[in-house]
């Protein structure tokens, strides 16, 4: 039965203009009408982005508020006009302009188009599912697409008590690579040496000298998830022909003021960045990943889980760097 004769209304946390967090408000507004190639989703579960945040200060281009933010979610199908999923099936739906360019997942019920959906098949709970979509694209596609980690090799992840820094440190283990990982708070050492990092190093701001202790050559691979604020000491930190690819902004700086390639980039180094799409996941690797998870073989480090009504407490706790893992929301 479509929702929309059981319910026409829905709530949803709105992000109203830009600004702090409590410029989000619980509202109740309407469920969206499903259209030809869009798939109304259910929403069970959704996780919180780091550029979510941007958006609510109003740093993203294009956004006009009010908006309902979320560019990821969980949730099952109540109604596809295309046919290509059927009622109550289970999906994954993330990136595509959605929560920026139109309304997305902070609500009970989302309207996103057909081509960033992805089905299916789990028994795990919706907050562990919640976790997997954002969280999997950018790590996969930042190790394996941007930084071609190997065997054998080393990587730092700056900013490693993230959700993306502790995925990213288990499925580098699952490849053979030696893992180095940071962390300016002291306290947070040994979750990153519980979640396999084989070091760990405080991150001061410049830890160049500290990795070329560990390794005098310098490390292979770089994932810079502090963002502009560390970018220069990582490149830094880089063996000849090595990579640095910057995924994250946890620093909260968009642009450096000074950049001199010629100097700040190593001889024969290598910059790049990873802004991955939907386009950059598939069904069969998404459904691998689940699997995983399902089976133990991989621990996603859920930080917290907040609720509907809480979104704005929930983009408090994030802006101020109190998560180990990362931030759910349950509807």
């Amino acid at each position: 039965m479509n929702p929309r004769t059981r319910i026409e209304e829905m709530k949803a946390a709105v992000t109203t203009k830009a600004g702090n967090p409590e410029v989000i408000e619980l509202q109740e507004v309407e469920i969206p009408k499903p259209k030809t190639d869009w798939v109304l989703i259910k929403v069970k579960a959704f996780g919180l982005n780091r550029s979510e945040l941007f958006t609510r200060r109003g740093d993203s281009p294009g956004v006009v508020f009010p908006r309902i933010q979320g560019i990821e979610c969980v949730g099952v199908v109540a109604s596809d006009p295309s046919k290509t999923y059927p009622p109550g099936q289970q999906v994954a739906a993330l990136m595509g302009g959605m929560g920026r360019f139109f309304d997305g997942s902070y609500a009970e019920y989302t309207l996103v188009p057909l081509e960033i959906v992805f089905p299916f098949q789990s028994d795990l709970p919706w907050k562990t599912l919640g976790a997997i979509p954002e969280m999997f694209q950018t790590v996969s596609g930042s190790l394996n697409q941007a930084l071609e980690i190997r065997e054998g090799e080393t990587l730092l992840i700056r900013g490693g008590t993230s959700s993306i820094g502790m995925l990213a440190c288990q499925l580098a283990k699952t490849k053979g690579v030696t893992v180095l990982a940071t962390t300016r708070n002291p306290d947070k050492k040994q979750a990153l040496l519980d979640n396999g990092a084989d070091q760990v190093v405080i991150d001061t701001g410049s830890i160049q000298k500290e990795v070329r202790k560990l390794f005098p050559e310098g490390v292979h691979k770089v994932l810079e998830l502090v963002g502009t604020r560390t970018l220069k000491d990582s490149l830094q930190c880089i063996a000849p022909r090595g990579i640095v690819c910057m995924t994250g902004i946890l620093g909260n700086e968009w642009t450096l003021k000074e950049f001199t390639p010629m100097g700040d980039i190593p001889s024969l180094g290598r910059l790049t960045v990873y802004m991955g799409e939907a386009s950059n996941l598939s069904q069969p690797l998404l459904q691998e990943f689940i699997d995983h998870v399902e089976a133990g073989n991989i621990h996603l480090n859920i930080d917290s889980v907040f609720s509907l009504h809480e979104v704005a407490g929930a983009h408090e706790y994030m802006e101020a760097n109190r998560a180990k893992g990362k931030i759910i929301v349950t509807t």
